[in-house]
């Protein structure tokens, strides 16, 4: 394999942080308002998932099995690039057992912090924060590979991250704000957990980088896919359909992969 320009590294990188960091826009809608907009939360978890599918399955899944091709030839490449996506769900599958991913109501006047005490509410803060912190390194992970082999790949997928690190933000925000009773500790808790995702790309890069080849970026890729189509199914469109009042959930799921398959084609031309 060709050096990877150190440009490219840092684009990536760039992207990669500008997605983890939504996280901290979660922090300040919980600050602004009491009740967030649940019709407006929902299409938005929609959208991202959808955005998150199609871009998934249509375009990194492809990627794994084109490099895996090039590295051993049609059948193999075949059959190598469904391995890794398949590796790539058991792998997120393990972590969400390992760590079960918090799914706390988002509302910042739920009863349910109000009736226990700081010390207890506390406690909740700072396991959603590790749970979700251990949920962003392969989504972080996902984000720089993406942008760094193609961009017209990496940025979409990057801002469907992004909205899906928003309600991740006001999960941890919630109750550390109510905990300290402090809006900088809710914010740099919030900070934090999403500078998981870079650190999680940069950890990945330097690990992976002395055996960089066709055969490695068709597992990342095929990694990668698994992952995110998990992390849809699992997280977004469920979290959607429960703050959805009609049909926010399919009309989000539909707007994404339309924006996404645009967004796509436009970055051809």
């Amino acid at each position: 394999m060709t050096e990877i320009p150190l440009q490219n590294l840092l684009i990536a990188l760039a992207v990669t942080t500008g997605a983890g960091l939504a996280t901290g826009l979660g922090s300040l809608l919980v600050f602004a308002s009491k009740k967030p907009n649940a019709r407006l939360l929902a299409f938005g978890l929609a959208f991202a998932g959808g955005a998150m599918v199609y871009v998934s399955l249509a375009e990194i899944l492809n990627k794994s099995v084109a490099s895996y091709t090039l590295a051993y030839g049609d059948r193999m490449g075949f059959t190598w690039g469904t391995l890794s996506f398949l590796a790539g769900v058991l792998l997120i599958v393990t972590i969400d057992r390992l760590v079960p991913n918090p799914h706390e109501r988002l509302e910042v006047d739920d009863p349910y912090f109000r009736q226990h005490n700081r010390d207890y509410v506390k406690r909740v803060g700072l396991l959603t924060a590790i749970a979700i912190t251990a949920h962003n390194f392969p989504e972080g992970l996902a984000t720089f590979f993406a942008t760094l082999e193609d961009p017209a790949v990496g940025m979409p997928l990057a801002f469907a991250i992004a909205i899906h690190n928003i309600p991740e933000g006001i999960a941890i925000a919630v109750p550390v704000y109510f905990a300290t009773n402090n809006k900088a500790y809710a914010f740099v808790a919030c900070l934090l957990s999403g500078l998981a995702e870079p650190i999680g790309a940069i950890i990945g890069y330097v690990l992976l980088r002395p055996y960089l080849s066709d055969a490695v970026f068709g597992g990342v890729f095929g990694f990668i896919a698994g992952v995110m189509v998990f992390l849809a199914l699992d997280e977004l469109l469920p979290a959607a359909k429960r703050y959805a009042k009609g049909h926010e959930t399919v009309y989000g799921l539909v707007t994404g992969m339309a924006a996404l398959a645009i967004s796509l084609v436009l970055f051809k031309w």
